[in-house]
């Protein structure tokens, strides 16, 4: 018998199942994830499935963990403050190519080097400016991205700059030849941005959950669940945190697959800070040939092809003031619920609703609260940042205590980016406990915030809602529209050749907004889904049902929908890809472009052998080192060639090897 433990840690909540011999389900919990501590959240999940199954802690025989830290930190903008090394590029390419953008305030240097699209020096590499900024402007950073041209058909450039920032600094490094076997200079080093930004984050969690785990006993081996579905060691998730973004989400599809054996379908995974959407073809999930994208970013990562929106049951309520009726909009930030911090706070949450509620004016920062997040590190910031977070201290305030003037709104959500600081406001979460449907936190204080946000004036003049049952079925109905519009524009993108416009536009387009209401004049409008829809997510049977009649389709809500996510952490396979080119310079010479660097053979068949091997060789030595057994190796060859003069002439070969097996299981 095999007890295998799967943990996910959300933005809201930490999820633990035991599963016996990959069949059954014995026992499940949640606790609520602890930012300042991750490792309460962790325990407390796994403390309840230990204590609801009766098993010795010694018996689990695999951990798995999944998580969408990584994933919210992106849709959020946050993330560790990080340098850019941008090499053989030009100053102006930063603003060009959307880094600028990304970087926002963190330090970058384009410095000269890098190759051409053989693997030759296209420039000297200029180490003496690069070592003069790390001691400079590179100096406070907590990691650094790499990114060369053509790094991939020659990474020399970047290993001798990541040979320097560790002498020089002894802080990681994320290398972009290391992320992808793929070009696109511009696309690797915003994906070795990320990487290097989150890679504080997972080793924090990484950390945690494992001392967690030693203490109560589990001395299995922790696997971590790769964006793809795939499992990969701790270790390994530790060297590459980005190819964990959509790690939540991709084991969500693994878990709705095992619990529902669907095969054509949409998978839509809501949780505290995003709605997760995904399409089940012949029982699988596909992989994004572009390579995830996770809210404004599309990086080179291989992940499951996923459309995440910042849509939860704890995105920021918007006030829309526009029209007679006025209305409300949601996300894409999350906040802490009212309803949550009023547990953890209640005199002063209270006290502040009680004074805000007596005023007949409608103050600006009325049911908003602020705390700081221990335990992240606040290198880098800028005075009024420091001052800003030395005022909030340890205890949770009404936000309009602490901001004195607009400069300290915009240090603010500087302090937010940075994970440093949380606020709290109306959120469909308060919602829910306002309507009766969820009987968790605080509902008295989720009715408080939601009357005072009633308060504001629409175009008409009128309060937006004096009842807060009222404001909250309307908060509810945004989030299912929202929901709806998420879900069909992932349908539409999954359409061949589309319908002449962008999903985006498509789910917009008037004619599918008449066609939601059942618009029937001299014409007939209808829209909806023409699949099943499988709802995951721990407030999946609250919301989605409304969903499926929006959309006139089947709404599949599997018994331990809520804990999807801890499920296809531990069902999934551990598979390592590589990849790898050849290119033909001149006739009669076939370059390998190795890590170490180019190789050229006679002839395109020992160029195509040798590369194999390699690529065979490493896929092989990952799986192994990722804890795998009874590995499977296979190969693919894409050669492109071309006619001239009446002959095919080899232009250039990528070869994929994909090595895949079961993770080893503990005796």
């Amino acid at each position: 018998m095999s007890l295998l433990l799967g943990v996910d840690t959300g933005g809201t909540y930490t999820d633990a199942v035991l599963i016996r011999d990959e069949k059954e389900v014995i026992a499940s919990a949640k606790s609520l994830t602890t930012k300042r501590d991750l490792a309460i959240g962790i325990g407390g999940a796994v403390e309840a499935v230990l204590a609801e199954s009766g098993i010795d802690p010694s018996e689990v025989s695999l951990a798995s963990l999944s998580t969408t830290l990584a994933t919210n930190a992106l849709v959020e903008g946050q993330g560790g403050r990080v340098g850019l090394v941008y090499i053989g590029f030009r100053e102006k390419d930063l603003v060009s190519h959307g880094l600028s953008e990304v970087l926002n305030s963190d330090p970058a240097l384009v410095l000269t080097g890098g190759h051409d699209h053989a693997g030759g020096q296209a420039a000297a590499l200029d180490v003496d400016t690069l070592r003069d900024w790390l001691q400079g402007a590179g100096a406070s950073v907590s990691g650094y991205g790499v990114a060369s041209v053509f790094a991939t058909r020659n990474p020399a450039h970047e290993l001798e700059v990541a040979r320097i920032i560790a002498e020089v600094t002894g802080r990681p490094v994320s290398l972009s030849h290391q992320l992808s076997a793929k070009l696109n200079g511009p696309k690797r080093a915003l994906t070795a941005v990320l990487n290097a930004r989150l890679i504080g984050m997972i080793d924090r969690l990484i950390s945690k959950a494992q001392g967690k785990l030693a203490d109560l006993g589990i001395t299995a081996p922790l696997m971590v669940v790769r964006g793809d579905g795939a499992l990969i060691s701790a270790a390994m998730a530790r060297e590459r945190p980005i190819e964990t973004i959509l790690s939540g989400p991709a084991a969500s599809i693994v878990g709705a697959r095992w619990m529902t054996g669907a095969d054509e379908a949409l998978v839509s995974d809501i949780g505290g800070t995003t709605t997760d959407v995904a399409v089940l073809r012949k029982g699988k999930p596909a992989i994004d040939p572009a390579g995830a994208r996770v809210g404004p970013y599309r990086t080179m990562v291989e992940a499951v092809a996923m459309r995440t929106t910042g849509l939860g049951g704890d995105s920021e309520v918007h006030f829309v003031s526009e029209g007679l009726k006025g209305g409300v909009t949601l996300g894409p930030r999350r906040l802490m619920p009212i309803s949550l911090i009023a547990i953890e706070a209640p005199e002063i949450v209270h006290e502040a609703l009680d004074i805000q509620m007596r005023s007949e004016l409608v103050g600006e920062h009325d049911a908003r609260f602020v705390r700081a997040v221990p335990g992240v590190a606040n290198d880098g910031l800028g005075s009024r940042e420091e001052t800003l977070l030395g005022r909030i201290g340890e205890a949770v305030w009404p936000l309009g205590k602490v901001l004195s003037n607009r400069l300290d709104s915009q240090a603010l959500k500087k302090l937010v980016a940075r994970g440093l600081v949380q606020v709290a406001g109306v959120t469909p979460s308060d919602a829910s406990h306002v309507l009766g449907r969820v009987d968790i936190w605080d509902r008295e204080a989720s009715e408080k915030a939601l009357e005072l946000f009633g308060r504001r004036r629409t175009g008409s003049g009128n309060a937006l809602a004096r009842d807060p049952a009222v404001l909250a079925q309307i908060i509810v109905d945004r989030l299912t529209y929202q929901t709806g519009l998420a879900l069909l524009e992932c349908a539409f993108a999954e359409e061949e050749q589309g319908f002449g416009l962008p999903e985006g536009e498509l789910a917009r387009h008037v004619l599918t907004q008449r066609g939601l209401i059942g618009h029937r004049g001299l014409t007939r409008v209808e829209t909806g889904l023409a699949v099943d829809v499988v709802g995951l997510g721990a407030s999946a049977a609250s919301y989605y049902p409304a969903v499926g009649e929006l959309l006139g389709c089947r709404m599949i809500l599997p018994e331990h929908a809520g804990v999807a996510n801890a499920i296809g952490a531990v069902v999934g396979r551990v598979t390592m890809r590589k990849m790898g080119t050849v290119t033909c310079p001149s006739e009669g010479r076939y370059r390998v472009h190795f890590e170490a660097g180019p190789e050229d053979f006679g002839n395109s068949s020992e160029a195509l052998a040798a590369l194999e091997a390699r690529l065979k060789s490493e896929a092989l030595a990952d799986a192994i080192a990722s804890g795998a057994e009874d590995i499977h190796v296979q190969a693919k060859h894409d050669v492109r060639t071309a006619e001239i003069e009446g002959k095919s002439v080899f232009v250039e070969a990528m070869i994929l090897v994909e090595a895949s097996g079961r993770p080893r299981i503990a005796v």
